[in-house]
């Protein structure tokens, strides 16, 4: 059964005020399975009126008390896995095993920075003076406006949410239009844990409309985004007019380094599974894999096998391990992209095309020899496709790795001490995995490099941004 979604604002379920809904669509079917709320501006008045009055409780609200709050709704959360599971994967697609799995990672988040929360720490500075005490402390930013996507519904919003509670912070979260039902299951279990009224809110919308409004509204302090690198240039620069903070997590294309020392049987595995996780739909997915001349022929090989061993079909059935995409535009972008880099000569090695009959599916798709002028190996290819093509030398590598304007992830497979260390220093990216898939930790520090963003989201830096330094002097007369 697929709940109908509504309006979270100062610690109540709500319909729009104006009553406008938005159909919510099951990809793997193209059926209507349920509506979620649309907020308008008077909706979005009543959220900031009630979020500001929270920020005034929550960041007054004792540092441990918040994170014993923070980690009853973690535990909420891991009891309640398979039943959102099941949500998520009506509506997002993926196969409900990945659906759970992303929510117990979010638990897991979330127990992570209600430790943080208690760690705030300010500092004491030695003074010029014998009577003069000197003292920084961090206090939160103040509320916050979060915008989130569909690929991952639930892990999206857990960490811009978790980091921000820990802080002291409220937050508006503005949750994806497509997927909305796992992410009030997420805000659920806050409020069945005690949150007070005004602490969190959740709208969907349109999302231009939400933003405009929200970002530059002087009761909002911190802005975070994640989403295409267009929208977020945009953003930015709004945040920047008003003077506001802002973390952006932005689009990515990374790329994968196999050299010819490379254990190319767990190179292969592993990254066909990467790849194809969430039907490809996910930022920091191997995507452009440059293999060296020598063993190119060989993991091609492999890495096709290994592709070819995935199950497409709906995310309910037992043994399927690729669902389907979110959006039908989305395969309307990948058929076309797909069919350009053949034009230029690709070769597709298996797949390549879109599945017949209902659904968003698009077959696991590798491609092979593919040219620089495929419109694919410069615009960032959304979803189930890998693009592979060989390289000789390290230098070419490297050019190719750093030559488009992102830098989210990166990951490269060998054995040679020298190459790995280089590689560090070498490769233009935020993350880089070095013969394994690293993925973003809540211990970790993730976020891009040039056009994939700035701030990081994950480790003790994430908390920061929702913090301001305050210096305090006292003379003791």
């Amino acid at each position: 059964m697929y709940p109908d979604t509504q309006l979270y604002i100062d610690g109540q379920w709500r319909n729009a005020l104006a009553g406008k809904t938005l159909p919510v669509t099951n990809p793997a079917s193209d059926e209507v399975i349920g509506q979620v709320a649309h907020a308008a501006t008077e909706d979005l008045d009543l959220a900031l009126a009630a979020t500001a009055r929270g920020f005034n409780v929550w960041r007054d609200t004792a540092a441990h008390q918040r994170a014993n709050l923070m980690r009853k709704a973690a535990a909420l959360l891991r009891e309640r896995a398979d039943a959102i599971a099941a949500i998520m994967t009506q509506e997002q697609g993926k196969p409900v095993a990945q659906a759970k799995i992303e929510i117990l990672n979010a638990a897991d988040v979330i127990d992570w920075f209600a430790g943080e929360a208690t760690r705030t720490y300010g500092q004491i500075i030695p003074s010029r003076a014998r009577d003069v005490q000197q003292q920084t402390l961090k206090l939160p930013v103040g509320p916050v406006a979060a915008f989130t996507p569909w690929n991952f519904p639930i892990n999206q919003i857990v960490r811009k949410l978790s980091a921000a509670l820990a802080a002291g912070c409220s937050i508006i979260v503005k949750g994806p239009e497509e997927t909305p039902a796992s992410p009030a299951e997420l805000i659920k279990a806050f409020a069945d844990a005690g949150i007070p009224a005004g602490v969190i809110a959740l709208v969907y919308g349109t999302p231009a409309e939400i933003s405009e409004y929200l970002i530059p509204h002087p009761t909002i302090r911190k802005i975070s985004f994640t989403g295409s690198t267009r929208v977020g240039k945009h953003l930015a620069a709004l945040a920047g007019q008003h003077m506001k903070k802002a973390t952006m997590e932005l689009g990515g294309h990374a790329p994968v380094l196999i050299f010819d020392d490379a254990d190319l049987d767990a190179a292969a595995k592993e990254l066909a599974q990467s790849k194809f996780r969430n039907a490809g739909q996910v930022c920091i997915a191997p995507t452009r894999f440059l293999i060296q001349q020598g063993v190119y022929e060989a993991f091609v090989e492999k890495f096709t096998a290994a592709v070819r061993e995935l199950k497409l079909g709906n995310g309910l059935e037992d043994g399927v391990t690729m669902g389907p995409m979110v959006l039908s535009r989305s395969v309307d972008n990948i058929e076309a992209l797909v069919q350009d880099a053949i034009a230029h000569g690709a070769k597709a090695s298996t797949g390549g095309k879109r599945v017949a009959g209902k659904g968003n599916f698009f077959e696991p798709t590798v491609l092979r020899d593919v040219p620089l002028s495929a419109r694919a190996m410069s615009e960032e290819p959304f979803g189930p496709v890998a693009l592979l093509r060989p390289f000789a030398t390290y230098d070419e590598a490297i050019a190719e790795a750093n030559r488009l304007p992102y830098g989210l992830a990166a990951y490269a497979y060998s054995r040679n001490i020298a190459t790995v260390n280089a590689l560090g220093r070498d490769v233009e990216s935020g993350m880089l995995s070095i013969n394994h898939i690293g993925f973003g930790l809540p211990e970790t520090p993730f976020g891009g490099v040039k056009d994939s963003g700035h701030g990081t989201e994950g480790g003790s830096e994430a908390i920061e941004s929702y913090l301001e330094t305050r210096f305090v002097t006292v003379a003791g007369r």
